[in-house]
């Protein structure tokens, strides 16, 4: 056999080969998303969804009393009298001091093809209102939860010392009460629960562009693989606190209509890392054939076009089972045992098609290299395309070097030239 047909037999079966991982991601990607849809509706109803905490409501309340000329017809009379009419006015205000806490704790659980990031939230809030109208009225005070649908344990609803949360009931997910406020009064108002969450945790100082005046929020986690969303404002401070972080946003006087959250630790998800190694794997297995190839010239090691598919069948191997083992054995675990069973399967057959020292030496440290060196890159999000580009430079200049001295003329023009060691 020409090297030619060699070359066009062992291209066939690297397209044939990349189809089929192709076939593979795209049934890993429809596992994960059936996966998501199912589980993750059941993960927000056990544990909770996505927690945005606002500040209370403040409506203050008052009446007017103005007096108004009025007509009624008496017979044939009509009679003018002026009478008293009380008008209700309200308008919304906004607390003068904010000081808050939040303790977030991660939670981390996997169910499937999927990590879910859910956390352990304890949240104390304290709003001072400053009372300045002139007028004496009422203060309506609106609080509502992050979630209507959340649980939020050891509840406590203070105003000017009184706890008021056992006699408040829920409606809609809020809570609300009215106290009378007079003229310059300075009424405090404490809010404190334990509650869950998922993804982020975030406080909107107000709904649309709000003014924030003598505002102080302080987040303290567990945990120190944490990230801020781009629609949120980072910390004015940021130290390390043991194993995790605390967290510091102070305003005096701010119009802001942002948000400040934290997003709590992503894990690589299983079922996205396994589409993403099966879409990529054809170019290691591009790699892994030319130096094959470019041995078997050197060498003049008679590897046959079978021989590559039973390598390139080795190949997809270790996709295949790190995609069904990805959802019941920890990641690590998982590329572990798919890494060590496709090498075996490659060093064993090679030792048989052409020695020992070819398949532990050359074969395997290829292998490492294009496969299992090449997946690892995809647990580190942003190194992939780099580790890429590094291979393939390295791996041009090995085979210009080793090649150099090659005539391809002749290597092309004689058939059936290669013999067995």
């Amino acid at each position: 056999m020409s090297q030619f047909s060699r070359i066009t037999g062992t291209i066939m079966i690297l397209g044939a080969t990349s189809i089929a991982w192709w076939v593979l991601g795209s049934i890993t990607e429809k596992r994960e998303v059936s996966t998501d849809d199912g589980l993750g509706a059941e993960v927000d109803s056990l544990w909770g969804t996505e927690q945005i905490q606002q500040p209370p409501g403040l409506k203050f309340q008052w009446q007017t009393e103005r007096r108004e000329l009025t007509e009624r017809t008496e017979g044939a009379k009509q009679i003018k009298e002026w009478r008293t009419v009380v008008d209700q006015l309200d308008k919304s205000v906004t607390p003068n001091r904010s000081r808050l806490t939040a303790e977030l704790g991660s939670e981390l659980r996997r169910k499937g093809l999927r990590w879910y990031s859910l956390y352990r939230v304890h949240f104390q809030g304290n709003w001072n209102y400053v009372h300045s109208d002139p007028q004496d009225g009422t203060l309506e005070i609106r609080f509502e939860f992050p979630g209507s649908n959340g649980m939020y344990d050891d509840f406590h609803f203070v105003v000017d010392g009184v706890d008021h949360a056992p006699n408040l009931t829920p409606t809609d997910g809020v809570v609300s009460m009215s106290v009378p406020v007079s003229v310059g009064q300075t009424l405090a108002l404490a809010v404190s629960y334990k509650s869950r969450g998922r993804d982020r945790w975030t406080y909107a100082p107000g709904k649309g562009v709000t003014l924030v005046r003598d505002f102080a929020l302080s987040v303290t986690t567990d945990f120190d693989d944490l990230d801020f969303p781009a629609d949120g404002m980072s910390p004015s401070q940021k130290q390390r606190v043991g194993a995790g972080w605390k967290l510091d946003w102070n305003f005096t006087n701010t119009i802001t209509g942002r948000s400040l959250a934290v997003v709590t630790p992503q894990r690589r998800q299983p079922g996205e890392l396994a589409a993403e190694l099966s879409n990529s794997a054809p170019i290691s297995l591009l790699f892994f054939f030319g130096v094959m190839f470019v041995l078997s010239l050197l060498r003049k090691i008679d590897i046959h076009p079978i021989n590559y598919m039973m390598l390139a069948a080795a190949f997809f191997a270790f996709h295949l089972l790190f995609a069904y083992t990805a959802d019941r054995l920890p990641v690590e675990i998982a590329f572990a045992i798919a890494s060590a069973v496709s090498v075996l399967l490659v060093v064993s057959y090679l030792r048989l098609v052409v020695s020992s020292r070819f398949a532990f030496v050359e074969a395997a440290l290829a292998q490492l290299i294009y496969l299992v060196g090449f997946s690892l890159a995809h647990f580190w999000k942003g190194f992939t395309g780099l580790t890429v580009t590094v291979l393939a430079i390295a791996t041009l200049f090995l085979v210009m070097q080793a090649t150099g001295r090659i005539r391809w003329s002749e290597v092309f023009v004689r058939a059936g030239n290669a013999v067995k060691p």
